[in-house]
């Protein structure tokens, strides 16, 4: 596998994203991915670092560049908690957990990365629904760790590897009925 152009798909993908999603500075943006499902593997049982940190290396730099904070889901066996920087954590009041995510045994490949390679990371146990966009790549479902009202996004890309990538980002939720007019830049 050609993991400069997992790199590559993952940097459009996030990039496509950040563009229609209206995601701003200091936003969440939540990653879920199998390392398994980009090598065209069933999920949790190819675990590949390389490919992690190939979407590691598309991601998080475009996120860092627009000052939106990463949350990087781990796998069911850690209940699907989070690496985020410390600052993050801080930031938004969120509780820290005691586990070390690895790769083959209990958190995944992408989680045992950004473990690795975040500046100061700690492990969460969830985010309150406080994501306001984000990528599956996978099929590792990632709805739990944002707003309560999803749309999924259609970008250009499909897949990342050979994993179907689902997008998806937050919009406040309708209210009023009938008579209420809504603001188009938040539809």
């Amino acid at each position: 596998m050609d993991f400069s152009e997992v790199t590559k798909q993952s940097k459009q993908a996030v990039m496509e994203i950040l563009e229609g999603a209206n995601v701003r500075e200091g936003s969440i943006f939540v990653i879920g991915c199998s390392s398994s499902e980009i090598l065209g593997d069933q999920i949790g049982t190819a675990t590949n670092m390389d490919a992690a940190n190939a979407v590691f290396d598309g991601i998080i730099p475009v996120l860092k560049g627009h000052g939106i904070l990463a949350a990087a889901q781990c796998c069911e066996h850690l209940n699907r908690a989070l690496v985020v920087e410390r600052s993050t954590m801080e930031k938004y009041g969120f509780e820290q957990v005691n586990a070390i995510p690895q790769p083959n045994h209990a958190g995944g490949a992408f989680g045992t990365v950004c473990f690795q390679r975040f500046d100061d990371p700690v492990l969460v146990e969830d985010i309150g629904g406080k994501a306001d966009a984000g990528i599956d790549i996978g099929g590792t479902m990632i709805g739990m760790h944002m707003h309560s009202v999803v749309v999924p996004m259609r970008i250009s890309l499909r897949k990342i590897g050979e994993a179907p990538i689902i997008c998806a980002r937050h919009r406040p939720k309708y209210v009023g009925g009938q008579r209420a007019i809504y603001d188009e830049k938040l539809m």
